[in-house]
């Protein structure tokens, strides 16, 4: 069974989906910056919920969630967190298995040790404790690769906002950057970018206002992950560029009892469909271990 709906919860409206029985175990999908909640793709959520209550939403400023003038955002990464909660509430789960990406991983990191009553267990995805790499906090974790350094001081100019394929061009050009090295399927890639873009309310905030928050202040995560008592997955691309495999070493080797599954020849991307069959079942044991 799946279920969109309109979440009211921290004064903001939330666009959410819901996929499978709501009295089955819940399982939570945080997406990652500047990500819709199309990016949990529908048959990826649709295999998830194979006895799991899934749900999926839209962050502030993308998809069909509360949207603010691009590079203005009024909220942190401390209101995201508070976001997570009200939609745990909205749905009536007292607990879920929260799933992070990216960014979203440093999100469920969070609401994990400060709500730890409503994290039933963890699961890390393409994330990290900290940026890495020299001049860095965290000398020891490996640096954003080359090829990556040399599109942050060239970026690609933003697109017309208002000119539908540009955009979508724009987006794809990006998300070759950061993807490993299976086979890009760019008409699929163009078909879920295209909906995307056509449910989004406003693009130019979706891209921007994340990157634009204000700090809160939060002081290194990193010397707190030995306080996470939550059953922890961490999977990881063995080809990410912007967070190479040895932040999720560093996950799953300072978290006490984290499991590191690889995601062979994944970027930092949402698994693509080559590994499903690892991440699914991996997922589905993980949950099923913590109840």
């Amino acid at each position: 069974m799946t279920s969109q709906k309109m979440v009211r919860t921290n004064g903001v409206d939330l666009c959410a989906e819901s996929f499978g029985e709501p009295g089955d175990p819940a399982i939570l999908l945080i997406a990652g910056a500047a990500s819709s909640m199309d990016y949990w793709e529908n048959e990826l959520c649709r295999r998830l919920a194979a006895g799991r209550f899934v749900i999926r939403y839209d962050h502030r400023d993308t998809g069909q969630s509360v949207c603010y003038e691009p590079g203005a955002p009024p909220y942190t990464g401390r209101d995201l967190i508070a976001d997570a909660i009200g939609l745990l509430d909205a749905f009536g789960q007292g607990s879920a298995h929260v799933v992070g990406m990216s960014m979203g991983g440093g999100c469920a990191q969070l609401l994990t040790l400060d709500h730890p009553d409503r994290v039933a267990s963890l699961v890390l995805m393409s994330t990290s404790s900290g940026p890495g790499g020299p001049g860095s906090s965290n000398p020891d974790l490996p640096p954003v690769s080359e090829r990556l350094r040399a599109s942050f001081a060239q970026p690609t100019p933003e697109p017309d906002w208002s000119d539908r394929a540009a955009v979508i061009d724009y987006l794809v050009a990006e998300e070759r950057l950061y993807a490993g090295s299976w086979p890009y399927d760019e008409a699929a890639r163009r078909a879920l970018l295209g909906r995307i873009v056509d449910r989004t309310i406003n693009m130019a905030s979706a891209v921007r206002n994340h990157f634009a928050m204000e700090d809160d202040d939060e002081g290194p995560l990193r010397p707190r992950l030995g306080q996470i008592r939550a059953p922890t997955l961490v999977l990881h691309g063995t080809e990410d560029p912007l967070l190479p495999f040895g932040h999720g070493e560093a996950l799953a080797r300072e978290i006490r009892g984290a499991e590191l599954v690889p995601m062979e020849r994944v970027g930092h991307e949402y698994p693509p469909r080559p590994v499903w069959d690892v991440v699914v079942p991996a997922i589905l044991r993980h949950t099923a271990a913590a109840e």
